[in-house]
């Protein structure tokens, strides 16, 4: 039975304010920054293995900041390669952010964009329909299988398209995270016919089912979710609405389930509370996957 809340994704100002707001209020996008800078350049340091152009995909690219640093850490493992980089995302306004960056950034010159306005099934579909044999050395998916019917299949298709030494690249929340415990509870209360909650757990039940090798690196954050708890605080509303993917969420929602959620949201189990505060636990995880065979 679905739910008949409407999703976040349906209201594309309110998802980038209320997502603007969830990266103030979250450390991930410094953990991901982390990552990028500490771990990811030995993982690209066989991506390509001497050839001279590199051809990169970033699913769910966003505004392009993340995205430009992990292209900032390919170049300075693999220098004077020129790379392609095909920038798939459904935001025009995510995407027009990201050619700002780019048209700010002079030392990019070695990078061709190609720009897709489009979700990451629209984007797979494409590629099939008009049989495209290029391999990509390097695909990133941050957080975007909760936005496909079928998260293991589009993970097989992305991993089909890796060329030898390829890597692929996938972030999710962690199973034991607020967000996997929260959506865990009210999976069926939720409009889960167009978001899919899936944790790094459901991906890697999914990759040991089939036998395919992984490496798994956990990333720890926590999101100020203390409004949340304000009713008609605005910053609390938006919150809310990200946590739960619902479009307004505390107005629509019937009693018990807004009543299950916030109580559920200040549980030890998603969330710690210090100094006044109320912090969520916002783990995530990277998954990376080597070409098929």
């Amino acid at each position: 039975m679905t739910s008949p809340l409407k999703c976040l994704t349906d209201d594309d100002d309110r998802y980038q304010k209320s997502f603007n707001l969830y990266l103030e209020r979250s450390g991930e996008h410094q953990c991901m920054r982390d990552f990028i800078h500490n771990t990811l350049p030995d993982i690209l340091s066989s991506v390509g293995n001497g050839k001279s152009r590199l051809n990169v995909i970033g699913v769910g690219s966003g505004e392009g900041n993340i995205d430009l640093e992990m292209l900032s850490q390919l170049s300075q493992k693999h220098p004077w390669v020129l790379v392609d980089n095909e920038v798939v995302d459904p935001s025009s306004q995510q995407l027009d952010k990201y050619k700002v960056m780019v048209g700010q950034k002079p030392d990019l010159e070695h990078i061709k964009f190609i720009w897709n306005k489009m979700t990451a099934s629209e984007f797979e579909e494409q590629w099939r329909q008009k049989n495209i044999t290029k391999k990509a050395d390097f695909i990133h998916m941050l957080h975007v299988l909760y936005f496909v019917e079928d998260p293991g299949a589009t993970v097989s298709f992305f991993q089909s398209l890796l060329d030898k030494k390829g890597k692929l690249l996938i972030a999710l929340v962690t199973g034991e995270s607020g967000w996997g415990k929260l959506w865990r509870t009210f999976r069926s209360q939720l409009c889960n016919n167009e978001h899919q909650f899936v944790s790094t757990a459901d991906i890697k039940t999914l990759l040991d089912a089939r036998g395919v090798p992984y490496q798994g690196y956990e990333l720890q954050a926590h999101m100020d979710i203390t409004e949340c708890f304000t009713e008609g605080d605005q910053t609390g509303e938006l919150l809310l609405d990200f946590l739960t993917k619902v479009l307004d969420f505390r107005r629509t929602a019937s009693p018990e389930l807004r009543q299950g959620v916030l109580r559920m949201l200040r549980d030890p189990q998603c969330s710690v509370e210090a100094g006044g505060r109320v912090l969520f636990n916002s783990n995530c995880e990277v998954i990376v996957l080597d070409a098929l065979g």
